[in-house]
């Protein structure tokens, strides 16, 4: 069988990104599963891992990775460090015709790369197969968590991104004592639902269904988590059809407000298309005497709630709604809603977080990438090929590549 060199990139976003496909330990195993892989990892200043916790492997560190068959980053390669004729793993973010992604799409064609997106990995039920859902789920309920502390001078956490691991976060979470009246709703069943929830289940608090949480009484904090069919109900008549929705979502509005208007805290889990209707508008937000946070793990901005007016920051995470004017304000207004929404929530945690998603792609992905593709996951998710086009899975993008759309 002929040798395979995989390279390790340097992450090259502003700010850094610490995150990695493999860890050390994990270069190890890659390299004793496939007998003819060889993993080189370029040297970087700022990655979790340090380059001397690869060489005192065995894994060689070095700066220079044309001789390497694929290459595997995380997030966006800088242009410059494209390498013509290769095979390039890592997330994209051009799926969506992000405009501030074009000129690196436009690269990545006119040097003849094969881009496989990580972001469109998909088993045959169409599922994804890989991502950092699961630990955005996790430091995004923290951080919500760590809002609701800020905003009612109850507690204070240290940050997540300060933290050592994820042991010394959840320590962090056993000062934290709820008011007897707390309640705090959460929506979404994906890996950053469950991610979430991993968070909350450490909390002194009581799960309850969504009717419950309704319509019942309780003298202990409480929670529920919410099902698409729990806040989404047909227009004519009130009910739900799960394929109708996806198929129709015009059909149907929002009630997630009736949920909101006693909650406390509001974390959004959820997977939410353009296509869909609007969660929490203005004038829900208005009603929400109550709410003190929204945690938007799902960031999506200008999208279905209200208050997502921006993504946030690691270093700046918090910010201020007003609910009266609908603009951001100073946090600690008291017609303010705390809004926590941060876009790269993983990265709080990137030594975890990294071996997540090595342990992925090393079940989900080096199968099919190493060896025979035989249930199409790797072609798949290929946005480009060697000749310098788009794939027939992607050629909706054309029109974004030849700069046709904002």
């Amino acid at each position: 069988m002929d040798k395979i060199k995989i390279g390790i990139l340097r992450e090259g976003k502003v700010p850094p990104d610490k995150r990695v496909p493999f860890t050390p330990q994990q270069c190890l195993l890659v390299q004793e599963q496939y007998a003819h892989v060889e993993i080189v990892v370029q040297c970087s200043p700022i990655r979790a891992f340090g380059d001397e916790e690869y060489s005192s492997l065995g894994i060689k560190v070095q700066e220079d990775l044309s001789e390497c068959d694929i290459l595997m980053g995380v997030k966006e390669v800088n242009v410059s460090d494209l390498i013509p004729g290769k095979k390039f793993l890592f997330f994209s973010h051009t799926i969506k015709k992000q405009s501030y992604n074009r000129h690196l799409l436009q690269n990545i064609l006119n040097k003849k790369i094969e881009l496989i997106d990580y972001e469109v990995l998909k088993n045959h039920e169409r599922k994804r197969i890989i991502g950092f859902g699961r630990f955005a789920g996790i430091v995004g309920a923290y951080n919500g968590m760590m809002a609701y502390g800020l905003k009612t001078n109850s507690y204070v956490l240290k940050r997540a991104q300060d933290c050592f691991d994820r042991k010394e976060l959840e320590k962090q979470l056993k000062s934290i004592v709820l008011p007897t009246n707390f309640r705090l709703v959460l929506t979404g069943f994906g890996k950053v639902g469950y991610g979430a929830r991993e968070i909350i289940e450490l909390l002194d608090i009581k799960e309850v269904s969504p009717e419950e949480y309704l319509n019942e009484n309780f003298n202990v904090p409480i929670f529920t988590q919410l099902e698409t069919g729990d806040y989404y109900v047909r227009k004519k008549d009130g009910n739900f059809d799960k394929s109708e929705f996806y198929g129709q979502p015009e059909l149907y509005s929002s009630t997630l407000h009736t949920y909101i208007q006693s909650a406390d805290v509001y974390m959004a889990c959820h997977f939410w298309s353009k296509n869909s209707p609007i969660l929490l508008t203005k004038s829900h937000l208005e009603d929400s005497k109550n709410l003190k946070v929204i945690a938007d793990i799902s960031c999506d901005v200008n999208g279905p709630i209200a208050s997502t007016l921006r993504a946030s920051t690691i270093k700046d995470p918090i910010y201020g709604y007003n609910r009266k004017t609908g603009l951001e304000d100073a946090v600690d207004n008291s017609d303010c809603i705390s809004i926590m929404a941060v876009d790269n929530l993983p990265c709080e945690l990137p030594k975890e977080s990294s071996e997540d998603f090595g342990k992925q792609l090393i079940a989900n992905v080096l199968p099919h990438l190493l060896g025979l593709d035989v249930d199409g996951i790797i072609q798949g998710g290929k946005e480009t090929n060697s000749e310098g086009r788009l794939t027939d899975g992607f050629s909706f993008l054309q029109d974004y590549v030849d700069g046709k759309t904002e």
